[in-house]
């Protein structure tokens, strides 16, 4: 075990990514001197520590001393917890409620794609995560589904958003130069691609490639190198897939606009998920089915979106060096996202499909699930 700081111990890796490694560590504090003296462990948590580049770079060290009060305040059912933050020599480290469940890419990758109510009702809590976080001025700017982690609670999955202020932390003017781009290809919006100032409404854009990958398994913009992806988040149109109702598309569409003002802040985009998830259901009423065909009129902007300090990033010239494969997950979560059958992947054995999500399109569900959760 490796200590970090003097409260926590560090047992095993979970997970590596371009920012550092999540490990299952434990307080070497328990809540009462009899329980220390009888030597019982303390809580398990997971402990995200960055790489050593961030931790020696003075300006990460500043961001991160000034944005610990913004991490430690930001509650929500859907976010993940972060408890501390530990700033000793050479070594940051987030430390966050441990989630025991797989991340939503690795349960897509297992599972296949959710039926359309499913992926409405999956969204409009990970939109919920979202509102809490804008509203306190937090803005994500990495949102995939290696980031939503599907948490057990009273039998049910719940998606938990996790590493805020990761890409915020590593993007500072000294490492930029050196990465030169902060972001997953496959889910960046175009003004980030361009290096325009970015909002929270970058977080609805990836919300809206999330919702997309939910109904079909993949993203909507796909290429040979981050260049080419890139380009199609400025250009391309998505095709809707004729699975896809045209209510939910209106959503997805919405949530894609080229233009950030044009698309709904993410409490509209949690109201008109759940309005859209009542009038597509198969015991929908009439005046459900009206709601849902007429959402387009929910799915207001946000008039004073949060913006993030300084954004800029160099655009698509300096994203030509950025490391990875196109659309590749960032694995730096509490669960690694190895695909099945290569080295040091995770087990094939398919979790139970999440109880706030409909089973997967592609398959009969093994068992019925419980009404998903509202």
């Amino acid at each position: 075990m490796r200590p970090v700081g003097s409260k926590y111990l560090l047992e095993q890796p979970l997970g590596r990514g371009a920012t550092g490694t999540v490990w299952r560590a434990r307080q070497r504090e328990t809540a009462g001197a009899e329980a220390a003296v009888a030597g019982q462990p303390g809580e398990t948590v997971a402990i995200k520590v960055l790489k050593e580049e961030l931790a020696n770079d003075a300006d990460v060290v500043m961001r991160f001393l000034r944005e610990r009060s913004v991490l430690l305040r930001l509650t929500h059912p859907n976010i993940v917890r972060t408890r501390d933050l530990v700033v000793e020599g050479d070594v940051l480290a987030l430390v966050m409620d441990l989630v025991d469940g797989p991340d939503l890419h690795r349960y897509i990758r297992e599972n296949g794609p959710l039926t359309p109510v499913g992926a409405a009702l999956l969204m409009a809590q990970v939109a919920d995560a979202l509102a809490a976080s804008h509203a306190d001025g937090v803005v994500h700017r990495d949102l995939k589904p290696a980031n939503v982690l599907l948490a057990e609670r009273d039998g049910q999955m719940h998606p938990m958003l996790t590493d805020f202020g990761i890409a915020r932390l590593a993007d500072s003017p000294g490492l930029t130069r050196t990465h030169e781009f902060v972001g997953t290809p496959a889910y960046v919006a175009p003004e980030s691609a361009e290096g325009r100032p970015q909002t929270s409404a970058v977080d609805v854009y990836g919300a809206g490639i999330m919702l997309y990958e939910l109904l079909t398994g993949r993203p909507p913009f796909a290429g040979g190198t981050a260049l080419e992806v890139l380009h199609q988040h400025l250009s391309a149109e998505p095709r809707r897939p004729s699975t896809v109702p045209g209510p939910l598309w209106t959503v997805v569409e919405r949530c894609l606009s080229k233009d950030p003002g044009l698309r709904p802040s993410a409490e509209n985009l949690a109201r008109g998920l759940r309005v859209v998830a009542d009038g597509i259901g198969v015991h929908a009423s009439a005046a459900q089915i009206e709601a849902a065909e007429g959402v387009g009129a929910l799915l207001a902007p946000d008039p004073a979106p949060a913006r993030v300090p300084g954004s800029a990033t160099p655009g698509l010239a300096g994203a030509a060096g950025m490391a990875g494969a196109p659309g590749a997950a960032d694995p730096t979560q509490v669960l690694p996202h190895a695909a099945p059958g290569t080295p040091g992947a995770p087990s094939t054995t398919r979790p139970p499909p999440p109880a706030s999500c409909p089973p997967p399109a592609r398959a009969p569900p093994r068992r019925a699930p419980p009404t998903p959760p509202r």
